[in-house]
């Protein structure tokens, strides 16, 4: 009887499991999956080279089919760098040619595969389409130089979300990285910042309060007359970092009714589990380069370097890493890194903060994101696995995944149309 009885559990809990895996598909499949945040690099979208092919970058086309990510926010970005005319130039002509690589992607190399959505609704449609769908956030408005009117260009070229600031300080707000030596330039917005609030929501783009100072982002909140987002920022309160957001600005955000897109990079989810590993994973990695005879170069050296010097460089990096692979899987064990348990126990919180409705999920690959688990974009449906795991429903994936992005997209477009007509 006993053993018939444990035979009955054991079937029960083997079939138990084999229908959450079964959910957990069959809702990744069911919800839109949208990825606010995802760095690109100008070198990947040429004739030769681009994102039809499995590119070495953590979003492409094939690991979009591969993890089903549906709709991909590619990302122009520029560093912050002088306040003249000489720097907003270079900056333009770097964001220019973002733009361009966007557009040959979704019009020349792959217009079968992936449409830019310049709406909310160009979401759904396209989506039910089977196309995936492409949509451009500006990271930093420091290209825009002096001139607010280029805001409306870059919304005839597709941008449908902007921050005012990255790395640095603005010409329109200070950045949150002012934290590290308490150096302001505008205590928060600029007067040009302030006018640029209004003009966002006039043409009816999302704000994006990732990067700005708290007292930036504060100030925005008070002026936008729409719902904003933080494309890429989790919760302060569990992860100590200046790029998080901390309880104030998370109930001020509810409040505006916008959205925080948790992000799954390792230093603003656990620093201490992420400093822990990253150690472990360096003494393997200076060992096998000191075997091959490679110099391991610092990020801030390879600024100076020639171009054909960083191609090397990224040959040989990919060389010891390659090499480090077995030994890496074995500190795991002991030194797990951060992975999407850690994401969604910032999702967790955040819901639990804020509620269900405001909170989405971004990964800001190819721009320093990618946890253990979801690595690249072919690993996306590991995120909704968890979430199933953790409890959540199908209509709360639907939000977390992107239904609540959308919503605010269709306010910042309502509240558009209607500052045009007054």
């Amino acid at each position: 009887m006993k053993k018939t009885l444990l035979l009955f559990i054991s079937i029960a809990l083997i079939g138990c499991q084999i229908n959450n895996k079964s959910s957990a598909e069959q809702i990744h499949k069911n919800v839109i999956t949208i990825d606010t945040h995802d760095d690109i690099d100008v070198r990947n979208f040429t004739d030769s080279l681009n994102y039809t092919m499995n590119t070495d970058t953590q979003v492409n086309l094939p690991k979009m089919q591969k993890g089903g990510l549906d709709v991909a926010w590619f990302i122009v970005y520029t560093g912050q760098d002088s306040l003249n005319e000489q720097g907003y130039l270079k900056a333009s002509a770097n964001a220019e040619a973002k733009f361009d690589a966007i557009h040959n992607l979704v019009n020349k190399y792959a217009s079968d595969q992936i449409e830019l959505a310049l709406t909310a609704s160009d979401v759904s449609r396209i989506w039910e389409s089977g196309k995936k769908v492409a949509m451009i956030g500006v990271e930093n408005a420091y290209p825009m130089g002096l001139d607010t009117s280029n805001l409306k260009r870059y919304y005839d070229r597709g941008a449908r979300y902007v921050s005012l600031a990255h790395n640095g300080h603005s010409q329109f707000a200070d950045s949150n990285t002012g934290e590290y030596d308490s150096i302001w330039l505008h205590n928060g917005l600029s007067e040009l910042g302030k006018q640029m609030v209004h003009k966002m929501n006039y043409y009816g783009i999302m704000i994006d309060l990732s990067h700005p100072s708290k007292k930036a982002n504060l100030q925005t909140l008070e002026l936008s007359k729409a719902p904003v987002i933080a494309s890429h920022s989790s919760a302060r309160t569990l992860c100590d970092h200046p790029r998080n957001l901390d309880g104030e600005q998370l109930m001020a955000i509810k409040e505006n009714g916008g959205v925080v897109q948790t992000v799954a990079l390792n230093a603003y989810l656990n620093a201490e589990k992420n400093k822990a590993f990253n150690a472990a994973r360096d003494t393997i990695y200076k060992e096998i380069s000191k075997n091959m005879g490679i110099e391991m170069i610092p990020r801030s050296r390879l600024r100076s370097l020639t171009l054909d010097q960083i191609n090397k460089y990224r040959n040989d990096y990919k060389k010891i890493t390659d090499a480090a692979k077995p030994e890496i899987e074995k500190i795991k064990q002991n030194i797990p890194p951060v992975s999407i348990e850690d994401l969604v126990n910032h999702i967790d919180y955040m819901v639990s903060k804020i509620g269900i409705d405001h909170v989405g999920i971004s990964s800001d690959f190819d721009g320093g994101g990618g946890i253990e688990g979801w690595q690249d974009a072919s690993e996306t449906l590991n995120v909704t696995r968890v979430l199933v795991k953790r409890g959540y429903s199908e209509e709360q994936i639907r939000k977390l995944w992107g239904g609540n992005l959308l919503r605010v997209m269709e306010r910042v477009e309502q509240v558009s149309k209607e500052m045009r007509l007054k």
